[in-house]
C-alpha cells in the first residue's frame, strides 16, 4: 500500500515560532555541548529520547530538531501520553474506521499518519499504557499498523523523538515500562540540564521573554536591570524555564511591584533547611538564623521590586540607611561586592557609588 499523507490538524503544529538558538540554547558550557550533539542527532533519522526536569525546554528541543531534519517538510506530531487516557490513547494514535465501535460515524487517522514524512513527538513516554506500549513497539518494528476495526495494514514512514522526565532505566527494572520498547528508542538520549544548572544563560533568557510579553499583551514594561538579573541567576527555579517565562510575564502584566517568582527564596531555603533537619546536620540556632535571614532577604526583594529596584527609596521604605540596605542587599548574594549594578538613587551615579553618604 503506498505511504501516506500527513493531515494538518490541530495536533500538527507549525514549527516557525521557534525562538533564535541562542535563545533555545544559550551560551552555557552545557548547552554548547547538547546543541553539538542535537546537531548530530538532526542528521539521523534514529529514536531520540529527551530526558530532562519538567519545564527545562524538551518540547522546544524536538521541534529544533524537526526543523533541522530532513523531515522538516513533514509535520511535526505531538501526543501527551500522560493527557490522554489509556482508553482512548490506541485510537488517537493510530485512528480507527466506521463503525469500529458506537459513535465511530466516520473514519479517523490517527497522529502516526499524521506525522507520515515528518516527526511523532511522544511527550511523557513513561506514562504510555503498558498494554499500548506492545502496539506501538510492533509499529515501531516496521511501520506498519491497523486502524481500530480495519484489517488492512497501513505503513508510514515517521522520525520519533520521545521525551521524559524520568529515568526509563528505573521504571523498566519496576516493570512500569516494557524493557523491549525501552531498547528500541533508547538510541540517542539527549539530557537538558535543568535552570539552576546553567544560570549564565538566564539574562538572555529573561530578555527574549521579556520582548516576548510585551509584544503578546501590547504593553511596554520596566527593562531588567543588572541587579534583578542577578538576582534571578541566584533562584533554584524547580519550574525551569517554565516558571522563569510565568515570572516574567507576570512582571509585563503588573508591573515591577509583581513578584517574578511566587515564592522568592523562603521556598528554596526552606527545602535545604528541611533536608538538613532531616539528615540531623544543622543545630536549632542555626535553622532559626538561617530562617530569619532568607525571611528579611525575601522582605528585601519584595521592596526592591516595589521601588523599581531604586535603593535609597528602598531604604527609606524599610526604614534602615541606604548603607545598610547596600551591606544586606551584598550579604544577601542580590549583588556582588564591588559591583554597582543596581538602579542608582536619586543621586548621581558618583554620590551612589559611596554609600557612606547616607
Amino acid at each position: 500500500m503506498s505511504p501516506l499523507r500527513a493531515r494538518k490538524n490541530k495536533h500538527t503544529e507549525p514549527v516557525d515560532f521557534l525562538p533564535p538558538d541562542e535563545v533555545v540554547f544559550g551560551w552555557s558550557a552545557k548547552m554548547m555541548e547538547l546543541r553539538e550533539r542535537a546537531a548530530k542527532v538532526c542528521r539521523t533519522n534514529v529514536p531520540v529520547i529527551l530526558q530532562g526536569e519538567g519545564g527545562t525546554g524538551k518540547e522546544v528541543l524536538a521541534r529544533w530538531i524537526h526543523k533541522n531534519s530532513s523531515y522538516c517538510n513533514g509535520q511535526f506530531v505531538k501526543v501527551n501520553c500522560a493527557a490522554i487516557p489509556g482508553t482512548l490513547m490506541e485510537s488517537e494514535l493510530f485512528g480507527y474506521g466506521k463503525g469500529a465501535f458506537t459513535g465511530a460515524h466516520a473514519m479517523k487517522p490517527g497522529r502516526v499518519e499524521q506525522a507520515h514524512q515528518g516527526t511523532l513527538f511522544l511527550d511523557e513516554i513513561a506514562e504510555l499504557d503498558l498494554g499500548l506500549q506492545s502496539k506501538l513497539l510492533h509499529f515501531l518494528q516496521d511501520g506498519h499498523f491497523s486502524r481500530i476495526g480495519e484489517e488492512t495494514e497501513r505503513v508510514v514512514e515517521t522520525r520519533l523523538i520521545c521525551a521524559t522526565n524520568k529515568d526509563l532505566e528505573q521504571e523498566t527494572a519496576s516493570g512500569r515500562f516494557r524493557a523491549d520498547l525501552y531498547y528500541r528508542i533508547n538510541v540517542l538520549r539527549l539530557r537538558l540540564p535543568s535552570l539552576r544548572e546553567r544560570g549564565e544563560d538566564i539574562p538572555v533568557l529573561a530578555e527574549y521573554f521579556l520582548a516576548l510579553f510585551q509584544k503578546k499583551f501590547e504593553k511596554e514594561a520596566e527593562p531588567l536591570n543588572k541587579g534583578m538579573v542577578k538576582y534571578l541567576q541566584n533562584l533554584d527555579w524547580p519550574g525551569n524555564i517554565r516558571e522563569l517565562s510565568n515570572g516574567i510575564a507576570r512582571y509585563v502584566v503588573i508591573g515591577p511591584e509583581a513578584s517574578i517568582t511566587q515564592e522568592p527564596t523562603v521556598r528554596q531555603a526552606n527545602s535545604t533547611l528541611g533536608n538538613q533537619v532531616a539528615g540531623g546536620t544543622i543545630p536549632l540556632k542555626q535553622i532559626a538564623r538561617e530562617a530569619i535571614r532568607e525571611r528579611e532577604k525575601s522582605y528585601i526583594l519584595e521592596a526592591l521590586q516595589a521601588n523599581q529596584w531604586n535603593r535609597r527609596r528602598t531604604a527609606k521604605a524599610l526604614k534602615i540607611s541606604y548603607r545598610a540596605l547596600i551591606y544586606k542587599i551584598r550579604n544577601a548574594g542580590l549583588l556582588e561586592r564591588g559591583a554597582e549594578n543596581l538602579a542608582p538613587g536619586p543621586r548621581n551615579a558618583a554620590s551612589s557609588s559611596h554609600p557612606s553618604a547616607d
